[in-house]
């Protein structure tokens, strides 16, 4: 038989000490610089490194880590050029375990849920007095979102020289949740103490404020901020990426785009509830998949005890209807973050 009668099945490769797979074990990275992720733009990842949060570096993930993604608030090690100069690319070799994680499906009936922001320990719900109008549905399931992340979760209501809070401050007062006001110009001493030494996520409808607080609290951010349109009352979508500042003082804000509403479908309800330490105790009488908002609940009785009040009940079942509810009216066909 020639060569040329001879095609591909005819050829046997034999394996030789050079074909052999490369060793398994890879690099340890012990010197990796520890960093947070403050910025994702189409797989360019933004850091600031952990002993000089001044100090902002470019990095892409390492093929290694796969299909794992950094978010904002990750705590990840870099490897290679972390200086910081321009037109330097650093290596993201580690992705730390999250302590929280803040997540969000496009809306209830969606079983893909997104992590918007990692370790957060404080949510901050933004929301106007006026102009925009404030809608009790959204602020309800984003303090679903916070339980259900364990993050503290903060009121934040802006444009107090437009509108009395008092109504509004009344409608949360068995939920516990630490309520600031405040308005263009005024003291932010008491916000400043607040969110010291901590990791703080805000969140709110466009045009109520979070980036004018945020370009208060750190004036070198620059945040574009926008209108309320005059007809439909909403604002105008001005930031659009999640981003974290350091506070001068310590502690981390996260400015997010403006939210119309969060999809909850990911949320399960026994989580919502041990954010309620005065009813945990009730739950072991619940019938199993009990939605806690039924005649078989065992809070009822738990309530009918003396255990807790049947306001925090009360409370406590009006943000659980919210996650299998619209939160938000007058926006409920979109959905944005």
């Amino acid at each position: 038989m020639s060569r040329r009668d001879l095609d591909e099945d005819d050829i046997r490769h034999r394996a030789t000490g050079r074909s052999r797979p490369r060793s398994k074990q890879r690099p340890s990275h012990s010197d990796s610089v520890d960093s947070l992720v403050t910025a994702v733009d189409r797989g360019r990842i933004t850091c600031a490194v952990a002993d000089d949060p001044a100090t902002h570096v470019v990095a892409v993930k390492a093929r290694e880590l796969g299909r794992k993604a950094a978010v904002v608030g990750d705590r990840v090690g870099l490897v290679g050029d972390v200086s910081g100069a321009t037109d330097t690319l650093a290596r993201l070799v580690r992705i730390d375990p999250r302590t929280t994680s803040l997540r969000r499906t496009a809306d209830d009936s969606d079983p893909y849920e997104r992590v918007i922001v990692a370790n957060a320990q404080q949510m901050a719900i933004v929301v106007a007095l006026a102009d925009p109008p404030p809608r009790e549905g959204l602020i309800d399931r984003c303090l679903v979102a916070a339980y259900d992340a364990g993050v503290e979760p903060i009121l934040i209501l802006t444009k107090s020289d437009l509108a009395d809070p008092t109504v509004l401050l009344a409608n949360y007062r068995s939920f516990d949740v630490r309520a600031i006001t405040t308005q263009r110009g005024s003291n932010l001493d008491e916000l400043h103490a607040l969110l010291k030494d901590q990791h703080t996520v805000m969140v709110g409808h466009s045009g109520v404020g979070k980036s004018t607080l945020v370009n208060a609290l750190v004036p070198s951010a620059d945040r574009a901020i926008g209108k309320v349109n005059d007809v439909t009352g909403r604002g105008r979508h001005t930031s659009t990426s999640v981003v974290a500042y350091h506070l001068d003082g310590g502690g981390w804000i996260v400015d997010t785009p403006g939210v119309r509403s969060f999809g909850l479908a990911h949320v399960d309800p026994n989580r919502v509830v041990n954010a309620f330490s005065d009813m945990t105790g009730g739950i072991d009488d619940c019938p199993r998949g009990c939605t806690h908002d039924e005649e078989e609940c065992g809070l009822d009785a738990w309530v009918a005890n003396g255990h807790a009040s049947a306001e925090r009940l009360d409370s406590l079942r009006r943000i659980l209807r919210a996650r299998t509810e619209s939160g938000d009216r007058h926006s409920n066909a979109e959905q944005e973050i």
